[in-house]
């Protein structure tokens, strides 16, 4: 009887089909080696079949599921330790901290934003109807009734067409809820304003105009009103166009708005490190170190909000996220400090409130900024 045992698997593994060289990296092997020292691909020369392509896919699914158990597991019940522990090393241990942010946060805007299409109907009465068709576009003008209050000299008055009239003073309409006027401000009259009260008054006559007018065509508009054709005032008469779309689908604009929170807390972190790096900058913990951490705060504040999902929509109420916010969130970041940076209860709290302070006062900021920038971009 032979000592060699049979080949009981004709797996991808099995030892026949090793190679002595990594076909992805050309490293120089064993037979007895499985997997390539050096780039760690699997070493087999077997042609790839629909049974090992699938056996392959499963097994890299259970090995990222290992680090997302161990991800999830230690970020929702040890808070701050995995933040030290990934900053001393075991980093094969979780998943990236930059990416499992992005990852959940993306997976609960687009969970929250299907739960939300379903839900959220028969509180926006969505019905079909064109609230826009009710509130703006009942125009029927009669150029005999235009009023002017400066309309002696003709020769600067222009007519748009039948009850709208721009004169150096005076933008005036006619409809059916009679004679309205508007101020009208000349480019010459913009630039001798203070800039910031400039683009105030620039959007309100662009507002205005476009109200009165209805003409959407930015070129055209500008054209009317005499004023410069530059990109920056295209870009603020076609704002009126993305009002428009917002009066008519808010809720859209809300999913819109919502689904760049990941990205925007993304970029905005590194200001919030900064503080972390100022107040515990007796700790030989390195600038990323700290934005390690925040990006775990926030990858818990996602995390739960996710879980908190289920029982909110059963429910039918925001109970579990308001749980999540008033009692829960805050304990969790003073337990984080604690674990993670090793100081005392009282030192701690101090931080703790201070942090918190700051958190409030970026978090305003940041959200309107936030809402400016996506108002912009819309």
């Amino acid at each position: 009887m032979s000592s060699k045992k049979p080949v009981k698997s004709r797996g991808r593994k099995a030892a026949v089909y090793r190679g002595v060289k990594c076909l992805n990296c050309k490293h120089p092997l064993d037979l007895s080696d499985v997997y390539c020292s050096y780039c760690g691909q699997l070493n087999t020369t077997k042609q790839l079949s629909l049974k090992d392509f699938l056996g392959e896919f499963i097994g890299s699914v259970i090995t990222y599921d290992s680090r997302l158990r161990y991800t999830v597991k230690d970020l929702l019940f040890k808070p701050g330790t995995i933040t030290r522990n990934y900053a001393q090393g075991q980093r094969l241990k979780y998943a990236n901290p930059f990416r499992f942010f992005l990852s959940v946060s993306i997976i609960y805007f687009l969970i929250q934003g299907l739960i939300s299409t379903f839900s959220e109907n028969a509180l926006f009465n969505i019905n079909g109807s064109d609230d826009k068709a009710v509130i703006d576009s009942i125009i029927k003008t009669n150029s005999n009734a235009v009023t002017l209050n400066n309309g002696d000299n003709q020769d600067n008055i222009k007519f748009l067409k039948d009850g709208i009239v721009v004169n150096n003073d005076t933008l005036a309409y006619t409809g059916e809820k009679g004679t309205q006027d508007y101020k009208y401000i000349s480019e010459a009259d913009l630039d001798t304003i203070q800039w910031s009260n400039r683009i105030v008054e620039r959007f309100i006559l662009y507002r205005d105009f476009y109200n009165v007018s209805e003409i959407k065509d930015p070129v055209k508009a500008l054209d009317s009103l005499k004023h410069k054709n530059t990109k920056f005032n295209r870009w603020v008469y076609e704002k009126n166009s993305a009002m428009d779309r917002v009066k008519e689908n808010p809720y859209g604009f809300f999913n819109y708005m919502m689904g760049k929170i990941p990205f925007f807390l993304f970029f905005f972190t590194p200001f919030f490190a900064f503080f972390f790096w100022l107040v515990y900058s007796k700790k030989k913990y390195s600038y990323i170190e700290h934005m390690i951490f925040i990006f775990h705060i926030f990858s818990f504040l996602f995390l739960a909000m996710l879980i908190s999902l289920i029982p909110d929509t059963i429910i039918g109420d925001q109970v579990v996220i308001g749980i999540l916010f008033t009692l829960i969130g805050p304990f969790y970041f003073y337990k984080a400090l604690r674990n993670f940076y090793k100081q005392s209860r009282l030192i701690t709290l101090l931080k703790f409130v201070f942090f918190n302070i700051v958190f409030s006062i970026g978090a305003t900021i940041t959200a309107l900024l936030f809402f400016s920038i996506t108002a912009a971009i819309y």
